[in-house]
């Protein structure tokens, strides 16, 4: 499992648990700050949401340790350029990643390459909706397979050996 660290940084996507989930695990100590990463320029019904995130924060008891941050590209390895951009005021030696469950390995791989410096470790966070242990029984799930597989493909053949930029 996780262990502590400095900051729990919240990847974009899938807003009805990530959030919570990286909300949970500061609740639960381990951590004393949380970033929850969203796109900077989405809209949802015609509200940006950078601002309904920051409105959430703004109604939970331990806002005072969260911030928002905007994220640019539509990629991990962007997120990842971001994030780093974004913890530099924590200035934290540990970073605790949340993401969905599918999603842990590539995550991982491609925050370690991309910014150096730090240590990180990773929390899953299940969404049964999207996914699950029997995946081929379901066709979401299966798409949602083959999906990250094919990224996971690219990343490991291509992005991974690109220069940051």
């Amino acid at each position: 499992g996780p262990r502590r660290s400095d900051v729990i940084v919240v990847l974009a996507g899938e807003t009805d648990k990530r959030p919570e989930g990286g909300i949970n695990l500061l609740r639960k100590g381990f951590a004393d700050r949380l970033i929850l990463d969203v796109p900077a320029d989405a809209k949802l019904f015609g509200w940006n949401e950078l601002d309904l995130a920051r409105h959430y924060i703004e109604g939970l008891p331990d806002a005072a340790q969260m911030t928002v941050c905007p994220i640019h590209g539509l990629s991990t390895r962007d997120e990842a350029q971001d994030v780093s951009q974004c913890v530099r005021a924590v200035a934290p030696k540990h970073i605790l990643l949340v993401t969905s469950d599918y999603h842990t390995r590539r995550t991982l791989s491609t925050f370690r390459r991309l910014v150096p410096g730090y240590e990180f470790d990773i929390a899953a966070v299940y969404n049964p909706q999207q996914f699950g242990q029997q995946w081929w029984r379901h066709r979401e799930w299966a798409k949602t397979m083959l999906y990250e597989w094919i990224r996971l493909g690219w990343w490991e053949l291509v992005d991974r050996w690109r220069q940051p930029s």
